[in-house]
Order: structure tokens, then sequence, then C-alpha cells
């Protein structure tokens, strides 16, 4: 294969005058360039890729006022979607939830739109639709879940979803879950996915965005998918672009962990807990521990797990109604962000130029990238950032309750044990705090 960097011909005759020899040195520094002018307007191909890496090209992008859109929400839960929908200007039609603790918190929060409890038994959407939005199931394509893939009978739902998209012939459609889906059987759950969109006409753009990004101390990745019939999907994903903050020193921070692990994991975030979970099938909550810079290991407060999400203080409570307290922390673990998806709805509502970076062929049978999209064109990488947004948040120690209950002697000297056990690196001082912090539950409960 020739190097489109260094082909361009030399005049002939060229080398035997020192004007001749300057010229010469120059021309693979003057054919680069040109090869780049060439090529600022149309797509790379993965040669040029290898060339001039870190090729980063701009597609602007038409815009005609800001739109509004009629949205149908799919395993809605308690409602982060529609609620950061609805922050941006778009308004609900319907929502469909099956599990009654959360129908308790639809019910309360949003009385006025039309529910449905069987997305398997919803067999037409409102007229009007415009957006079909759901975080479908990931407890089958999740680490901590089963990883039963896409035939896993929950994560299988996102098909009910896609048969109703194609039904209504729906212009826009919103999805989200888990990164490990981008991995999991060689990515085949989201090659059954996109395969479905491509089928049925829609052009679509995917995305990795971190929580933090949108000033929540909360590190939690999740895969944003945006498909369209009309329009381009990629001028609502990767029209923002902040990147990565450098990586704080734990010292002087609070730092996240989860104290269930220690053996070949730990969850650690600095300045953020770790991903929130579901807790237990029968409502054992399960928080990560927060070790503070004053040395105490706490755990965050209910509350404190809602505003992590990006909820009011007390927006589960009405789910009390239909279970007891700790089913909260499930529907909690299992929610939203919903900054992400006031962010997502600004760029419905008013796209923005497409932020193009190294972009490559996608390859199937392997891990998914971390961005990628087709327009119509084919599948392309897109090597954008988690961070398309870096919003200015409260430090961890600030952000939760400063009455929050202090990890138990039995949790901190189960995970001692285990910590001890294993073979992981801990941070300087952390298993010396976590140490400290026995003894201290240990004097208070003789």
């Amino acid at each position: 294969m020739t190097d489109v960097a260094t082909t361009a011909a030399r005049p002939s005759g060229q080398g035997t005058t020192r004007a001749g020899r300057v010229q010469a040195r120059r021309a693979p520094a003057i054919a680069r360039a040109r090869a780049i002018a060439s090529v600022l307007d149309a797509r790379p191909s993965e040669l040029e890729l290898s060339v001039r890496p870190n090729l980063e090209r701009i597609v602007p992008v038409r815009t005609t006022g800001r739109r509004v859109l009629s949205a149908v929400g799919l395993f809605a839960g308690v409602g982060g979607i529609e609620r950061g929908l609805a922050a941006a200007g778009h308004r609900a039609l319907m929502l469909c939830e099956i599990e009654p603790t959360a129908r308790a918190v639809l019910d309360h929060r949003f009385p006025d739109i039309e529910k449905h409890d069987d997305v398997r038994t919803l067999r037409d959407l409102p007229e009007g639709t415009q957006l079909l939005a759901g975080g479908f199931p990931c407890q089958d394509l999740s680490q901590a879940g089963q990883t039963a893939g896409i035939d896993g009978m929950r994560s299988s739902l996102v098909r009910d979803a896609l048969r109703l998209a194609a039904r209504a012939k729906v212009p826009w459609l919103l999805l989200e879950n888990v990164p490990f889906m981008l991995q999991l059987g060689r990515g085949r759950a989201l090659e059954v996915i996109v395969g479905a969109l491509e089928e049925l006409g829609y052009k679509w753009a995917y995305r990795v965005v971190d929580a933090r990004a949108f000033g929540l101390p909360q590190r939690r990745q999740r895969v944003f998918l945006v498909a369209s019939l009309e329009d381009d999907p990629r001028a609502v994903l990767f029209a923002d672009e902040a990147g990565a903050p450098p990586e704080l020193d734990p010292l002087g921070h609070a730092c996240g962990f989860y104290w269930t692990e220690g053996i070949r994991g730990l969850g650690w975030a600095v300045n953020a807990v770790p991903t929130l979970k579901g807790g237990s099938t029968v409502g054992v909550p399960s928080p990560p521990g927060v070790w503070l810079p004053d040395g105490r290991i706490v755990t965050p407060t209910l509350e404190d797990a809602e505003r992590l999400q990006g909820f009011t203080r007390g927006w589960t409570k009405a789910a009390e109604a239909k279970g007891k307290r700790g089913f909260r922390w499930k529907l909690v673990g299992n929610a939203v962000s919903v900054p992400a998806f006031k962010w997502i709805g600004r760029r419905l509502a008013k796209p923005g130029d497409i932020i193009l970076r190294n972009e490559s062929p996608v390859k199937g049978g392997r891990m998914w990238p971390r961005a990628a999209f087709n327009v119509g064109a084919g599948r392309f990488s897109n090597d954008l950032s988690a961070w398309p947004e870096r919003v200015a948040g409260p430090a961890l120690a600030d952000f939760i309750d400063q009455d929050a209950p202090l990890l138990s002697r039995r949790a901190t000297a189960g995970f001692l044990a285990r910590a001890e056990q294993g073979s992981l690196h801990f941070p300087r001082g952390f298993i010396t705090a976590v140490k400290a912090h026995l003894r201290r539950m240990e004097r208070e409960e003789a």
C-alpha cells in the first residue's frame, strides 16, 4: 500500500542545486499538507488516519430553531429520562413500567401522563410520538448482573422497543445501557440492536458518557444511543467534547469504594462514589463506602443516592406505599443519571456541529469502540471522551450528608479480611484508615 503523505512526485532534475535540494527535502511535508487539505471535507481512510494521528474535523450542522419532541418512555423506572428531557423542554405522552414500586413513583411524580405496565402488551404508541426513549433493563448485560447477553429475559425486551418503533415509524430513538454491552459476546448485544436499526432505515450514533461530566460525584459510565429516520444523530451526541480531566490525588479528597469487594476489585473513585448498584432483589441495600479526608469511613444515605443520580431528595419516597424502604435503593441504583438526559435533551432540541476525531471503520466480531456511528456510509468509530462537558460540581465530601452513617464494624472487618487476603494495591494510607475505623467501631460496640 502506498503512503499518501509521501508519494507526491518530485520534479525531475531537482537535487542538483542547493535550491533543488531544499525543495526536495520539503516535498514530503508539502505533500502531507496537501493530502490533509484535500481530505478535510471527506471521510478519512484507515491509511490516512495512520499517517495523521489525532485528526479532528468539524461537520457543520444547520438548525432551524428549537425542536420540541413528544416522547414515550419505555422501561421508565422512576422517571429519570423523562425528568431530564422535560428540563430541556420536551414533553412525555406515555410512560411504560412494570415494577409496582417504580410505578408508584411515576404516579406520584407524573400524575397527568398516561401509563402502561408491560411493554410486551403495548401494541401502539400514542399518536404524535416523535421520540421513543428508554434505558432497557441491563441486569443481563452488566458486569454485576448475570451477563446473559441480549438474549437474557430482561435485556431482550429491547426488541419490543424496536417493534414499536418500526410499527409507528418513530422519527427518533434514544436508548441507554451499560458499557459492558460493547464487549459481551464480542459485542453481539449491540450488533443485534444497530443491525435492526439499520434494517429499519435508521441512522445511529452512540457514545459512552460519564455522569461526572455533569457535576455529579458518581463515576457512572453508560452507553447512550441516538437513532433517527430523518436527521443526523451525531449532531446530538458528538456536538460537545470537553475531554477527561486530570486524575486527582486521593490525599485531600473523599474517595468512594465498594466495601463488598476487596479481592479482585475495589470500585475505587477519587472525589466520587463508584457506580451505584441496585442492591439485592429482596431490598437489602448495598451503598458504597466513602473514605473522608478526616479519616471517617461512611456510607451515603438513601437521599444522598437519589441526589447522586440527579434527583431531588425524597424523589422515590412514594415507593414505600408498595414496598419496604430498602426497595428504594434498587430503584435508585437502576435509575439513570438525570443531567445526562438533560444534556441529550438540549441537543435534541438544538443540534450542534459534529466533532469527528480519528474515524476508522468498525469491524465486526470484536469489542465495539467507545463511540461509533452509521449515517448511511458504513460503521465508523469516533475517538471522543466520556466527558462531553465538564460541569463544576460540589466535592463528594461536601455533597453527602454530614451525618452519614459510619460503615459498620461487621462490614469493615469483612472488607479488611478480603483486602488482606487478596493482592490488590491500595492507595497510600487507605488500609491504615480502614484499620483505625475498625478499632473505632469495635470500641463503640463494646
